[in-house]
This record gives C-alpha cells, structure tokens and sequence, in this order.
C-alpha cells in the first residue's frame, strides 16, 4: 500500500512558546516518492512526523493522506509508520515477535503475523536472528529489525526521523542501500527528517529547506544546490561565496570586474549578490582565469582539498582536484562558469575558515 501526502498551511505553536514553530506549511510527497526534509536543529523538522502520525495536533491547516482528512483520525487509524533515532524494540520479545506486533494488532493471527514477519525479517537481510532477543544485537541490526517492523505493518506512509544518525558511517552506509533496495520493491512513500545533506541527496527524490518554521526552497538536490532560492538557502547549503555588486545588462559588475551571468537573471538591473558554489570554482593557469588571485591557506579534504585565496572583493573559496598540487601564497587562477553563477538579493557575507583575511590589490580581468 502506498499514498500521497500533502500538508496545507499547517501551523503549530508549541505550548507555553512565544513563537510557532511551524507557519503556514505545505509538502507534498506522490505516492511511492520519498521526500528529505533538511534544516537545522530546532526549525521544526520532527514536529512535522509527529503531526503527521497523529502524535500531536495542529493548530491550522490540513493533513491529507490519499486526497482525504486525517485530522480526526487517531493514530493507529492513520496507515503510518515511523523508525525513530532509537529502535524502541520490545526487549522482552524475539526479534520475530517485536516484527510480528503491528500485524498481530491489525488483526493477524499469530501463524499470520510471524509468516509476514519472517518475510520482511528476509527484506531487511536478518533471517537467520528471529529467535534472539534485541539486547544481543548491534545497532545496525536493532534497526533493520525497527525498519522490518514499520513495514510489516503495509504503511500507507514511512516517516523516517533521522532513523541512521546514531550509526557509525559504515553502518549508516550500509542503511542507506538498504533502504534503497527497500523501496525499489515495496515503493513506500517516504518522509525522512535529517541533518545530512548527503543522506537527503542520496534517499530522497526530491528535498524540502525547513528553516525556521518555514519551507524556504522544495525540489530536487540538483535545483536547490544549482539555483538556491535565497542566501539563506544557499548559507545553508554550505555555498562559502557571495560577492557583492549589481546587475549590469546581464552581467554582475563587482570588485572582480564584470562576470556574465547565464539564464539571465529575472530581476532588473540593481544590488546584487553573486553566489558560486566553491566546488564550482576552477582553479587555473592566470592567464585564462575570470579573477587572479593569492592562496591564503590550503585545507585538506581527503581526495580534495579547499582553498581559500584572497582577491579584490575579499576572500573566495574554491575546490583543488586530487592531484592539484597549491600551496599558501601560490598566485593561482579562478575560472567561474556563468552557468554556475546564482544572482540573490540580499546583502553578502561570505563564509570564511576562521578569521576573515585582508583583502588586496589583485589582477582582475572583466
């Protein structure tokens, strides 16, 4: 079983709080999609699972699972299911049982609800533990087994809060593709709550920017990361260069000279900040680059490494491929492609390792 889930203008304020920590919310997740919502702690990310699971209520606004209201409804009538940060298994149960239980509550006979168990247990790569006891796994299994039992049920929806965090990155890897091959074959709809960007990239067909309260940006990875709807997503998405300056006929007229800017921006010609994303910026020989300028310092990034150097309009940051050799005080080139350029308002604050560096006199080519 599998359904749409949309939210409309749903607010929340907790109790006893000045300020809501959900306003005015839509999402909207196909039948069979997976959506990421990814914030910061605090914007309100685990409140929207649980007013989806009926947990806690709205104070405004509609939940609908399938085009129809489930506001009345309690939760075990709302056809969800949800794998915590925690397993929450039953301890005194067997792995077989603990997966057992929610059919056994849909009204499964026993012989029924551990048959289903046993197959879900196979889906999760656990058939060999169904007899032991919770307390003698390890967390990577303790959580297939919470997994196997959110979808013994048949959810109509799986909410997914963070479900992988507490794992180590070879376990959390090891989750990721199975919750891969989980959905290839059963097609759940999905909603996932989490910090990692790159777990909201790799599970989820589309991502929505929860901050504050607020949907600031909803698409896929590729169009939140290429075409940040504000400066507050791009902050938030890790993007480390904005310049400062105004949009001339097309081009982005700053410190650095004039850079071409493609699609053409919507807005008219004015302040503008010019927003790169630093894996984005090519670092080149002087002579073909966009900007000149001095390496400040070097930071390695494993295969990678992050460069910050200094220029006119004050520091940038770029990515060295493996292999490109740059040292501190190094003159190096910057290439930016105008099809990586972003356009936002707002007023820039360029993101730096520690202290921000003095700027000075470098070459710049418009």
């Amino acid at each position: 079983m599998t359904a749409s889930l949309h939210l409309t203008k749903v607010s929340r304020t907790h109790e006893g709080a000045a300020t809501p920590v959900l306003s005015d919310l839509d999402l909207h997740v196909g039948a069979g999609d997976a959506l990421a919502i990814l914030g910061p702690s605090g914007s309100g990310k685990t409140t929207v699972l649980r007013l989806v699971a009926g947990l806690d209520a709205p104070d405004g606004g509609d939940i609908r699972i399938d085009g129809v209201s489930v506001l009345a409804r309690p939760p075990e009538q709302r056809g969800i299911a949800m794998v915590a940060q925690r397993p929450r298994l039953f301890p005194h149960m067997s792995v077989l049982d603990n997966v057992a239980f929610g059919p056994l509550m849909g009204g499964a006979s026993r012989r029924e609800a551990r048959r289903t168990a046993e197959q879900f247990l196979d889906l999760v790569q656990l058939p060999g533990l169904a007899r032991r006891r919770p307390t003698t796994l390890s967390g990577g299994q303790q959580q297939r087994v919470a997994l196997a039992r959110a979808l013994a049920v048949n959810p109509a929806v799986l909410l997914l809060d963070e479900p992988f965090s507490a794992l180590d990155p070879s376990l959390r890897a090891d989750m990721h593709q199975l919750l891969l091959e989980l959905r290839a074959v059963l097609q759940p709809t999905v909603l996932l709550v989490t910090h990692d960007h790159q777990e909201a990239v790799l599970l989820a067909d589309h991502v929505a920017i929860l901050i504050d309260g607020q949907v600031h940006q909803h698409g896929t990875a590729s169009e939140l990361y290429a075409r940040p709807a504000s400066l507050t997503v791009s902050r938030f998405l890790g993007c480390l260069n904005e310049i400062p300056g105004e949009l001339v006929s097309g081009h982005h007229s700053s410190a650095l000279g004039l850079i071409p800017v493609s699609p053409m921006p919507r807005h008219d010609d004015g302040p503008a900040v010019l927003v790169i994303r630093q894996e984005s910026v090519r670092l080149v020989d002087p002579s073909v680059a966009t900007v000149v300028a001095r390496v400040e310092r070097v930071v390695p990034l494993g295969a990678r490494s992050l460069v910050e150097v200094v220029t006119a309009a004050g520091p940038l940051f770029a990515e060295a491929e493996p292999g490109q050799a740059v040292r501190s005080g190094d003159v190096v080139g910057l290439l930016l492609a105008p099809e990586q350029c972003v356009l936002l308002p707002g007023q820039a604050g360029a993101g730096t390792l520690s202290a921000t560096p003095a700027p000075v006199e470098v070459a710049a080519e418009p």
